[in-house]
């Protein structure tokens, strides 16, 4: 594992609090010790918002950002001089070790690929979501980067995934399944019939269907899908989530004394709770299956968000995720054992 310090190229003008909170966050993490942050931005607005003697964080400057509307095909066609632009080419052209931002993720995804291509053996890249499981964390994938998939698209993320789960979440032997309707492999439609006939033969210790109420049970530590039911599942228990804490905080605030007093107990229990369902705490989203390290954040991403975001991207580069997903998808089929 290489000791020297890990560069992370941030795109410091994406996101709806940019550059203020994705500069603050940047500070954070160099004051953790995390490594060399290059700010990619506006130099003036930047330098700014930096205090006297931030070390370990840099500035490159970029005359122009990419709006958050901004279509994918918009964006690579004027991308060159933009802050999202110049910091994925400096993990092309090996100036940075990874890419964070918070901006227009259609963007990013649309010049990661074109820019840093995919590792061969795979069609397309896939958004990889940590959700906080009940005993622990799961990987579900893809979650947003692609709406239609061919199955054996979906079967390379499986591989993506256990890559990502075993070298970052530290799980031996991670578990793949595929989401669907029912547990009974008979079950589901076309795509996720042949998926799953894909992945009986992939590199991954696939255990089959599994439904919507089992991702946060653990029964697997890779669910795979395609982006569109991926990205529904992530907006869902973003929102579920938060109405949930919602409602707790509304029952204390109008129940009674006893009910106060309750809370007042099981305050720490609560606040550990809140961090668990905390998309905050858990950082960015790796965009896997890529030549370059590359870590979608937020777009509301706060100066933790991001802190976090770098801390995902720094794992990720010292693990050797792009290495590690290189040589599980470069093995012949095999259909591993299950535990």
């Amino acid at each position: 594992m290489n000791s020297n310090p890990v560069r992370i190229a941030i795109d410091a003008m994406g996101g709806d609090h940019a550059p203020g909170e994705v500069v603050a966050g940047a500070v954070l993490a160099a004051n953790d010790g995390l490594g060399r942050m290059i700010l990619v931005g506006d130099k003036p607005r930047i330098s700014k918002l930096l205090e006297t003697g931030s070390d370990g964080v840099h500035v490159v400057h970029a005359p122009r950002s990419i709006a958050m509307d901004a279509t994918p095909s918009q964006a690579l066609r004027n991308a060159d001089d933009t802050s999202l632009g110049i910091a994925i080419n400096m993990v092309r052209d090996g100036e940075a070790d990874a890419v964070v931002s918070a901006g227009n993720s259609g963007a990013f995804l649309a010049l990661a690929l074109v820019r840093l291509r995919t590792i061969t053996g795979i069609a397309r890249p896939a958004i990889a979501v940590v959700f906080p499981g009940k005993d622990g964390p799961v990987v579900v994938l893809d979650s947003g980067a692609n709406v239609d998939c061919r199955p054996e698209w979906i079967a390379q993320f499986g591989v993506m995934g256990s890559a990502y789960a075993k070298a970052v979440l530290d799980i031996p032997r991670p578990r793949v399944a595929i989401i669907s309707v029912g547990e009974e492999r008979v079950k589901g439609n076309a795509q996720t019939i042949e998926a799953a006939r894909v992945l009986d033969s992939a590199p991954v210790t696939f255990v089959g269907n599994v439904e919507g109420k089992d991702v946060f049970a653990n029964v697997a530590d890779v669910i795979v899908t395609d982006g569109f039911v991926g990205n529904v599942m992530l907006k869902l228990s973003e929102g579920a989530a938060m109405t949930i804490l919602e409602i707790v905080v509304h029952e204390i605030k109008r129940g009674n004394l006893a009910t106060k007093l309750g809370a007042i107990l099981m305050r720490p229990a609560l606040r550990r709770v809140a961090a668990r369902l905390n998309y905050e705490n858990y950082g960015g989203a790796p965009l896997l299956g890529l030549r370059g390290n590359c870590i979608v954040a937020h777009g509301r991403a706060s100066r933790h968000a991001i802190r976090s975001a770098i801390r995902a991207a720094v794992a990720e580069v010292r693990e050797d995720v792009v290495g590690r997903i290189a040589e599980l998808v470069s093995r012949e089929p095999e259909r591993v054992p299950q535990p």
